[in-house]
């Protein structure tokens, strides 16, 4: 059994409000519990982690030390911003190991994380945290968690370092891909552009469709993918092309094609009211009706969902 629960559906920045109750404006924070012992997971610690840790204050310390371990997609400010907030960071029984993709070398997770705990930010410094706390930067790969539970991490396309997460656990898979847009060729391909070259040309092609498929098969026959839907098709075309975010048709159709069971749109932009959101949603759904038995849906906060 995997349990799927979301405290933070948001994209770039909070946007509490009343415009923004049905879905949520915390940023993005998902709790996943495996087994019957309900191992703990967390992928991101945006703004909605704050209130997970509050949660599992009330209900995970009083049956014993919170052990768990938080999977970060990247380090862009939206994706970490709650982590001083995580009240479990502040207790001593506390065990946390904190994986994440890292783009300076010079700059390791707990300088960048951690780094938010520092006088100039924050009132407590990361050295006076009472939890036990490690650090493990990740690249492409495949680890074992113990208990039959794997996750497998893909590189997305993003302005940093981006992972995406794959955890498969007694048959069942859950896969996220935020913050990513499609891999498009970065070479001019108008031989009339400054700069052509027709061998750049057809690389960059063929590396942009190659990469694409590769995030097909990551989330190919996913129970559940949680993908990026920052924006529509023509808000991207218009002028959001390399803000590393993707589109409702871009993430619906690789989803369908990659035979996932339920999808879940995510990452919402923060200036998309829950009413525009519903539209827009109830069109997609409507549009792809009769070509696909995918379940599709807005990510709520407080949405639960069972793999079992």
């Amino acid at each position: 059994m995997m349990k799927i629960r979301l405290w933070g559906v948001r994209g770039s920045i909070p946007c509490p409000g009343e415009t923004t109750v049905a879905y949520g404006g915390n940023t993005a924070c998902i709790e996943l519990r495996v087994g019957e012992e309900e191992r703990l997971f967390i992928i991101d610690a945006g703004s909605g982690i704050r209130a997970l840790g509050n949660y599992l204050m009330q209900h995970d310390l009083p049956k014993g030390p919170i052990d768990t371990s938080l999977f970060i997609s990247h380090t862009h400010w939206d994706h970490i911003m709650g982590f001083p907030f995580f009240v479990p960071i502040f207790i001593p029984s506390t065990r946390l190991k904190v994986y994440g993709p890292v783009t300076y070398e010079e700059e390791g997770l707990k300088d960048i994380v951690g780094g938010q705990l520092s006088y100039r930010y924050f009132p407590v410094k990361h050295s006076e945290l009472a939890a036990n706390i490690s650090y493990h930067p990740l690249k492409e790969s495949s680890m074992d968690l113990g208990d039959g539970l794997w996750v497998t991490t893909k590189y997305l396309n993003h302005p940093i370092l981006c992972l995406g997460y794959r955890f498969e656990y007694r048959g069942k898979v859950f896969c996220t891909a935020y913050d990513t847009e499609p891999f498009r060729n970065v070479f001019p391909t108008d031989p009339d552009a400054p700069g052509y070259d027709p061998i750049a040309a057809e690389e960059g092609e063929r590396a942009a469709k190659e990469e694409n498929e590769k995030l097909l098969r990551f989330y190919q026959g996913a129970d559940l993918l949680i993908h990026d839907t920052q924006y529509t098709h023509r808000e991207y075309e218009e002028s959001k092309i390399g803000w590393g975010h993707s589109t409702f048709e871009f993430a619906i159709n690789s989803a369908h094609k990659a035979g996932v069971k339920h999808l879940l749109l995510f990452h919402h932009d923060p200036l998309r009211t829950d009413e525009q959101l519903d539209d827009l949603i109830g069109n997609y759904r409507g549009r792809v009706k009769s070509k696909t038995d995918m379940i599709i849906e807005g990510a709520r906060e407080g949405m639960e969902i069972v793999l079992d």
